[in-house]
């Protein structure tokens, strides 16, 4: 398996929270009138996302998706810290801080990571940096949020819309289209083999380390759901010769 964008918990590129910022502005839950807490800038435009790879895009989806289940509960902890309103970050730079603020919080406030031969961006290098200065009145005012909502985790603040849609998913097989301009089933069966994936005849065979190929569509297979990020750091997959449907 070759390296990814990310290690453990060092943050990412900034080009991720670019384009997780991006996505996420797209996607966040708009408040009523009477709800507004944060101002997030103009949102009649759809911004351009230009992703690097494919890995680069998932990751970035991942991030948009994780500021917003817990939306709510980080523009919470900015107005409780008084962290915001600040008024050198102008409100297009709003989902940006909230984008990095969850991935600060999931990092313990620890300090982020420098990739090597990354293209730094001086709005994510500002936002990180005001964010970091400040992580202790933001950790303080997360401690406040669970002991308010006798919370033992932040899971407690994901929407029930958005956990009912999770757990119907996670229960659904993955499935992977085969990318056939670079790979044959055969070469993928070969090489799934060699990762310890055993090949069954149907979904109700299967045994966490197996795989099925689609009765109606040979170039498709199915996995358990629960290798799904494993399968996410295969080179099958990092190599565009699997892509996820």
């Amino acid at each position: 398996k070759r390296a990814v964008t990310r290690i453990g918990k060092n943050g990412y590129p900034d080009s991720i929270y670019i384009n997780a910022a991006k996505i996420f502005q797209g996607i966040r839950t708009e408040k009523s009138t009477g709800r507004i807490l944060l101002r997030y800038g103009d949102t009649s435009e759809s911004p351009v996302v230009a992703f690097k790879d494919e890995h680069s895009r998932r990751v970035s989806y991942e991030l948009a998706f994780n500021a917003l289940k817990y939306q709510d509960l980080l523009e919470e902890m900015l107005l409780d810290s008084k962290v915001y309103p600040c008024y050198s970050i102008p409100d297009e730079l709003t989902s940006l801080l909230v984008v990095m603020l969850y991935d600060l919080q999931d990092r313990k406030f620890e300090k982020r990571k420098v990739f090597a031969e990354e293209e730094l961006v001086a709005e994510v290098q500002e936002i990180g940096h005001y964010l970091y200065r400040y992580k202790t009145k933001l950790a303080a005012a997360l401690a406040r949020c669970r002991i308010k909502y006798d919370a033992l985790s932040i899971e407690y603040f994901v929407p029930e819309s958005i956990s009912k849609r999770e757990q119907r998913t996670s229960a659904l097989p993955v499935c992977f289209w085969i990318n056939t301009f670079k790979i044959s089933l055969e070469d993928v069966i070969r090489d799934l083999e060699m990762n310890g994936f055993t090949k069954v005849e149907s979904v109700s065979d299967f045994d966490h380390y197996t795989y099925a190929v689609d009765q109606h569509c040979h170039d498709v297979l199915v996995f358990p759901s629960s290798l799904r990020e494993e399968l996410l750091n295969l080179d099958l997959f990092a190599d565009c010769k699997l892509l996820l449907q």
